[in-house]
């Protein structure tokens, strides 16, 4: 028997079906190029840190991120960020500024076009 080929999660790999099908039915890049990311090893995932993201993004942005957030640095801004997994002080800490902790599916019912979303890692 074969190994398995891409993510083992199930979790993720509906994720991955969504993404696709989405991107598909809206024409959006940005919903392929976010599955394409998320269908990589573990280990080359982005993990962003709250300084990058502070850095990055304006306020009222819209930030994606195909991996996991973790909480070293500052957020001095209120920020929507959307990612595959949060840490606990990453989540505490966006919620602290006034900024919304989202998971990519929330994003993907709350704004299927993918407008005004920036792709972060």
């Amino acid at each position: 028997m074969p190994k398995p080929t891409g993510p083992t999660n199930p979790i993720l790999r509906k994720l991955l079906r969504q993404l696709r099908s989405k991107g598909k039915e809206t024409n959006s890049t940005l919903w392929r190029d976010l599955a394409e990311r998320l269908s990589k090893p573990r280990r080359s995932r982005a993990e962003v840190n709250l300084s990058h993201l502070n850095r990055h993004c304006k306020d009222g942005c819209i930030a994606v991120v195909p991996g996991k957030v973790l909480g070293a640095g500052r957020l001095d801004r209120p920020i929507c960020v959307a990612a595959f997994k949060f840490s606990q002080t990453a989540r505490r800490k966006i919620l602290e500024a006034g900024g919304r902790a989202l998971t990519i599916q929330q994003l993907l019912e709350q704004n299927p076009e993918g407008k005004n979303v920036v792709i972060i890692g």
